[in-house]
């Protein structure tokens, strides 16, 4: 049986939009704390402000980094993810280098994740591997970067930023986020020991629990609310 508290304890509460102000933190912290989702995924610099406001709560503290394009050098993703780890995210979600992976060169991505795998081990964080399957769509560069995440011991895959917005021949962009296809496949393609979070266009329940049939543990969410709430009037409080 479903019940509402584990369906919550999916949501990584997104706070991410490039326009969010201090105030809008506080108010999706309170969210987050409300529904006692798994965690909050906020900006680096809003790290220690999140961490206070979460202070008596289950909600995990999370933080992007290189985000959210992944261009960012390897040392300078690794000097970001210690920070945010010293700042108090316990978890982190980092974007690769979207050019190397689509270039095909996977000792640069290979070292980048291992990079990053390390220093937040180290200083006891999970890591969440952010792909943009947007952008790196084809299924054999998908597969390769869920056997090097595995190799090298992340602890999540994940299919989308949330941002990665192609552009069409209408001049107009969009983007996907995370499909079921995607979603199989990288769980198909990844160790026992790697789980999968879906980000991006999951926005109703229906959608959270289609996640979650293909082997989604996590699920990236602004829709928080509207969500949960749907939970509880389907399957109680």
């Amino acid at each position: 049986m479903t019940s509402v508290q584990e369906l919550a304890k999916m949501i990584d509460h997104s706070i991410l939009h490039p326009t969010m102000t201090d105030n809008d933190l506080k108010r999706e912290c309170a969210v987050a704390a409300q529904y006692n989702v798994a965690s909050v995924c906020v900006k680096p610099y809003a790290v220690k402000q999140a961490r206070q406001l979460l202070e008596n709560t289950d909600v995990y503290v999370g933080c992007v980094i290189g985000f959210p394009a992944g261009n960012s050098a390897i040392e300078v993703k690794v000097f970001e993810a210690e920070t945010a780890c010293n700042d108090g995210a316990v978890e982190v979600d980092m974007v690769i280098n979207i050019g190397k992976a689509l270039q095909g060169d996977w000792e640069y991505i290979e070292l980048e994740v291992s990079s990053v795998t390390k220093v937040c081990h180290k200083n006891g964080a999970i890591v969440k591997v952010i792909f943009e399957t947007d952008y790196v769509a084809d299924k054999v560069d998908i597969k390769k970067l869920c056997e090097i995440c595995t190799k090298v011991g992340a602890d999540y895959v994940k299919t989308s930023s949330g941002f990665g917005f192609v552009k069409g021949a209408d001049g107009r962009y969009s983007y996907m986020g995370a499909t079921i296809e995607n979603l199989k496949l990288m769980r198909e393609n990844s160790g026992p020991n790697v789980k999968i979070k879906a980000a991006g266009g999951v926005r109703t329940l229906d959608g959270l629990l289609a996640v979650r049939e293909v082997g989604c543990t996590r699920c990236g969410a602004t829709a928080t609310v509207a969500i949960l709430e749907e939970a509880k009037k389907r399957f109680g409080e």
